[in-house]
Formats: structure tokens, sequence, C-alpha cells
């Protein structure tokens, strides 16, 4: 029997899985690493000591542990990132990371200007946002023209490791969807125009599809990871998606929602849509294209009220569920670093609407995670209006343990929620593609559903008036909010 390997470079960690062909988890590792923030707005990752180190020592590890030859290896990332890099590969600073980093705001406001909004979503799918490659680039070629210089390919996590990997210099056409606007969703290729404006001298990569093999481990990258030579890699993808695949949304309908540190959600097309409140991507799989939205927060308010009382979670969680439905007349806007989508407002800020001197911290933990379950009801409406239809929908994440965030969604949704029986990530995705890729498993079946989470119709009523409140106070309170953000912003 042989097994596949999966690896996926998080933000704060490398995690990598070992599989049968069947989809049976023989062994699993994690490598934990930081996020370099050198200035306000930025997030960084080092490529070398990050990336490849980290992809290297859960390898070996994973390796050690294996009772079977590795047939296949599947890579993910954090994405979309730019990585600098001369034609070598070698890289020439650290990467620029996906939307976290905010540095190119005044060069996506100039781009937008220049290419005009309804254009580039036209041509390639979403608006320019913190989430673009594009204005990253623009960036790096107005601030560091010393490096952009020697720049002359363009990385992310998943193809800096193929190439570590096999010599390939490749993109998967996902990825490259989230370089706006240099990728053109209809035409499935590069837009040579905008991208010579944009970033000229740049070799832009060939493209490949996330589970096609890109190439074979080297002799080189065999000694580092004790892979053998010759082994199939894929072209792999962006981490998310990887995770969409694991947990079986590849089908158009299909719509996974990752409970996590920030909200994520996908749903799988069959025609291309477009919105400009949402990222629309073309698919992992040939023929199939996404509409993706994401919060700024979710768990991290969670985590953010845990610090400040000093209570556990398992604490907090079982005094929100005695707080009951509505919190006990609390509302609140979770965009406590600003909002991505609908509203792509970095200015939106937090609110706690209703205190009173008899409020606890149960309150505003129920509170926090309704205003995300609302948050997560405005993005699957924005979807619909984009012609989504939100057939099935798949809970992941670590926010999906305990129970209680996962039923209030469902409660505020009016929807069932899926749980599926592996929920380890992206890594799982990643050794399912290499499964396909090497012809030794469909994936039919690798992760059947272990749950299924219904909606209380009572609880529903309730929430239909709440998330009605929820809906008008952002619009009433944003130039407030934006007033603040400035005074935030400005020299003590």
């Amino acid at each position: 029997m042989s097994l596949l390997l999966g690896v996926d470079i998080g933000t704060s960690s490398a995690k990598g899985v070992l599989t049968t062909p069947d989809g049976e988890v023989v062994a699993t590792a994690v490598r934990e690493h930081a996020v370099s923030r050198p200035r306000p707005g930025w997030a960084e990752h080092d490529a070398r000591t990050v990336w490849w180190a980290g992809f290297a020592a859960v390898t070996r590890e994973l390796i050690a542990r294996a009772d079977a030859p590795i047939a296949g290896v599947g890579v993910s990332g954090i994405g979309p990132c730019a990585l600098p890099a001369t034609t070598a590969g070698e890289p020439l600073r650290p990467a620029i990371l996906y939307g976290v980093d905010t540095r190119a705001v005044a060069e996506i406001e100039e781009l937008t200007a220049h290419y005009g909004a309804e254009t580039i979503v036209e041509r390639g799918g979403s608006p320019l946002t913190t989430q673009a490659v594009g204005p990253k680039l623009a960036w790096l070629r107005r601030h560091e023209p010393r490096v952009w210089e020697r720049t002359r390919r363009l990385f992310m996590a998943s193809s800096h490791l193929v190439h570590e990997l096999t010599g390939e210099y490749v993109l998967d056409h996902h990825s490259a969807s989230q370089c706006s606007p240099l990728y053109d969703s209809r035409e499935h290729a590069w837009i040579a125009d905008w991208a010579a404006e944009i970033a000229p001298g740049l070799d832009l990569p060939p493209l490949a599809w996330p589970g096609e093999v890109a190439g074979t481990v080297t002799e080189v990258a065999a000694e580092r990871t004790g892979l053998a030579a010759g082994t199939p890699v894929i072209a792999g993808t962006i981490d998310a998606w990887a995770e969409a695949v694991s947990v079986g949304v590849t089908e158009p309908g299909d719509v996974m929602v990752m409970y996590g540190t920030t909200m994520f959600l996908i749903e799988v097309l069959a025609e291309r849509r477009t919105w400009p409140g949402l990222w629309g991507t073309v698919g992992v799989t040939p023929g199939t294209y996404d509409l993706a939205a994401g919060m700024a927060t979710s768990g991290a308010v969670t985590d953010w009220l845990r610090q400040l009382t000093g209570a556990a979670y398992e604490e907090l969680t079982e005094e929100a569920r005695a707080a009951g439905h509505g919190a006990g007349g609390l509302l609140m806007l979770p965009y406590f670093a600003g909002e991505r989508t609908p509203l792509f407002d970095p200015d939106a800020r937090g609110l706690v609407l209703g205190l009173t001197l008899d409020h606890g911290r149960g309150h505003l933990y129920r509170a926090a995670l309704e205003g995300t379950a609302f948050g997560v009801r405005h993005n699957l409406e924005a979807m619909r209006a984009a012609g989504g239809e939100a057939a099935r929908l798949v809970a992941v994440g670590g926010g999906t343990k305990g129970g209680l965030w996962t039923r209030i969604v469902s409660d505020v949704l009016g929807r069932a929620q899926e749980l599926p029986s592996v929920t380890i990530g992206a890594c799982y995705g990643d050794a399912l593609l290499a499964a396909r890729a090497t012809g030794l498993s469909d994936g039919a079946g690798w992760n059947p559903p272990a749950g299924t989470i219904e909606p209380d119709p009572a609880a529903g009523r309730i929430y239909d008036g709440l998330y009605e409140l929820y809906r008008g106070l952002y619009p009433a309170t944003r130039d407030a909010a934006h007033a603040l953000a400035a005074l935030s912003r400005a020299p003590a």
C-alpha cells in the first residue's frame, strides 16, 4: 500500500498529514511559526525559514512515522501572497501576505481609478482590496525599487514549495485568479497588457489546475525532506480552498462555512458570477467558479473577550448558553478590525448596543457569537444576490467545537449545517488532491458527514427581528465609526 502526503503552510503553523488512498489518517504533524509585523499594517513571512523550513520539518517527522512509500505530495498555503524572487527562484525579501497586510491602500485606489472598478470586476471577478496581489506588486515597485529591479518571478506559499521540491515555476489557476487585476477569470489566462503596466519585467508563471502534477521531487529536495526523488507533486492552491476540498465542498451549490479567527465562506458555482462586495474566483477544478466572503474578525473577538475577562472558553460558553437568544438585549457589530465582505470598510468599528448594569461577560460572549452569525447571514445574502444557491452548508474549523456557535449560526440562517468526520484542515485536502492526481483514488467517500445541525424555528423568529436591527446599525453609525478610526490614527 502507498501513502499520500499533504502539507499546508498556514498563518501561524505548518500542518501535515499522511493518509491511505481511501482517506484514512495515518499520522499528523504540526510546526508553529510567527507572522512578522515590521511596521503597522504589514504582515510578512520569510519563505526560507517559515515556508520551506516548516514543510521540510513536518515532512521529515511524517516520513519517520510512515510504514509505506509516499506515492504523491499535495501542498497548499496562505494566500494570495506576493513573494518576489530572482529568475533562479531566490527570494528577494519576505513575502507580503494576504489581506491582513494593508500597506498598498494607495495603490488599490490608484489602480481602481485607472482601470475602473466595474471593468476590474468584469475581467477579473473581484474588486481591488487588500486581498489583491496586483496592488502589492505596485507598492513593491514604488517603495522598494532595488528589490523590484531584480524581481523576475512571483511566488505564493504553495508555488514556492512546488519550486523548492521540483524546480518547476508554476501557479495554479485559482491562486492566479486572486492576483487581481492581473488574471482574466473568463479566459483563464494572465491579462498581459495590465500586467505589463503594473509589474513590468515580471515573468508571470505558467498556469496549472491545483490537482495537476506540476513535477517530481528532485535529488536536492529529496535530501532536504526525506522524500524519494521522483515522487509526484501537485500544483497545489490556497489553503481555504484546499480545506473546502477536504470536506467535500466541490459541487455547485456547496458552501463551506469556516469558523476560525476570521469567518470565511466559499460557494462553488457552475457559472462565473461577480458581485462588488464579494470575491469572485475560478474554482479548484476545471469548469467551476467560486464566490468567496470573509469577515475581518469572528473568533478573534471571542478570544479578545477571553483575554479581557480571564475566563476559560468553557466557562464563557456555558454562561453564553445560559444568556439565551438575544443575549439579554445586547447586539454587537463584530467589526473590531474593520470589515471585509460585503462592506469592504477598513474603518468600520465594533459596537455593543443595549448594555445595562445587569449584563455580564456571558451576555457579551453570546452577543459576539450572535453578531458573527448575523455577519454570516449578511454574506450569504450577498452570495444569493450574486446568483449563488447555497444548497448545502458544511461547517469546518476550530469554532465548530462545543456546539453553541454552530447552533446559533444555524438558527440565525434557518439552515442546516453538516459537520464532516475529519476536520484536520487544508493538508487533508492536499492529500486528497494528490490521491486523485496519482490515480490512487477518486476521493469518493473520503470524508462523510459526521452529523447535522438543524435550525430551531422558534429561535429563528427571534433572530429575524434582531437581524433587521443588526443591518441598520452599520449605516446608522458609519460616520461616527470613521471619525473614531481617524482619531485612533492621529499622533498622540
